[in-house]
């Protein structure tokens, strides 16, 4: 696999399997850890979901950039073949995040948030996207990801992320999203705030009696817990000695998921872990470099080979008494 001469990025063939549409947000991050600090970096769910996921499928992006947003970016999204037809570019300003980290990286502050063309952004899907099979709808406001279902014919699989914002400040409208959606993810905080439960198995049984037959609990450090009606599975998250960013690894997460239901087209309970593992190795890259700068030199000897390496780490033998 030969990298590309201008950016660095390997090449590969096109990926196979149905188009997967992501929406959400594309921004320019400033990231501060105990050791670094890097201004203004590529970042925003929806980059970093779709990088994930096009590694093993068609991608079709759709989002809202300003004026000022680099060339370099958008070329090396291109360069992963993700189809930007529906990336808007509004006169203004990029939207703008920037963080610190603790040491043990499980900590963080927003230090500044500037939404900028982001702030009036209503996704609007070119003609081709309204037949893509697959969604999945990144962290934005739910009456946003209802306008996006409203615009796609007969999705057969579509995701969504949110978070507290949304839970707390707009729950009529995000229910109203979850009756629409398959699958939903959130961090184990939004998902006791969503369901008024402590205990996360039943606070995951609460939601999908909401809508989505299943539900997706993501924990950090910890891994991720899938519910569904025919039982539980615990995906952990892959043991690495160093972290250099953690930002945008549950975005990775989901768009590795994603990528891999895309691929396969396999949306049963044991599909869905497969794809759930698949989200996990590409997370565990997506934490050792800043930005989307691992991604850069990854292809898919590396991520076989992790994948394998996955497999190791949780295979057993049966236990007889």
């Amino acid at each position: 696999m030969k990298p590309d001469p201008v950016l660095g990025v390997p090449q590969q063939a096109a990926p196979t399997g149905s188009p997967l549409l992501v929406v959400g947000s594309l921004a320019l991050d400033t990231i501060e850890t105990q050791s670094r600090r890097r201004e203004e970096v590529l970042g925003g769910a929806a980059c970093y979901a779709s990088f994930a996921a096009s590694f093993f499928a068609p991608v079709r992006l759709v989002g809202v950039v300003g004026s000022d947003f680099p060339s370099d970016h958008e070329a090396l999204l291109r360069s992963r073949g993700i189809d930007l037809a529906g990336l808007e570019l509004a006169s203004g300003r990029t939207f703008r995040w920037a963080g610190r980290y603790a040491a043990d990286f499980n900590n963080r502050t927003t230090l500044d948030t500037q939404l900028n063309v982001f702030e009036t952004f209503r996704p609007k899907l070119p003609p081709a996207y309204a037949d893509s099979a697959f969604v999945f709808l990144a962290n934005i406001d739910p009456v946003l990801q209802s306008e996006v279902l409203g615009q796609v014919r007969r999705p057969r699989f579509v995701a969504c992320d949110t978070m507290n914002f949304w839970i707390g400040g707009k729950r009529t409208e995000l229910v109203r999203v979850l009756e629409r959606v398959n699958m939903v993810l959130l961090n184990d905080e939004e998902a006791r705030q969503l369901s008024g439960k402590d205990n996360l198995p039943a606070a995951a049984n609460l939601i999908r009696a909401m809508g989505p037959s299943a539900v997706v609990i993501k924990r950090g450090d910890a891994g991720a817990l899938f519910f569904c009606e025919e039982g539980v599975f615990a995906a952990p998250a892959f043991p690495l000695e160093r972290v250099v960013d953690p930002t945008g690894a549950g975005d990775s997460f989901a768009g590795g998921c994603m990528g891999w239901l895309a691929r396969t087209g396999d949306i049963s309970p044991a599909g869905i872990r497969t794809a759930l593992v698949v989200g996990s190795v590409l997370a565990s890259f997506c934490v050792e470099d800043f930005s989307l700068d691992r991604f850069r030199s990854l292809d898919e000897a590396a991520i076989r080979a992790r994948c394998a390496a996955f497999a190791e780490l949780v295979r057993f033998e049966a236990i007889r008494f």
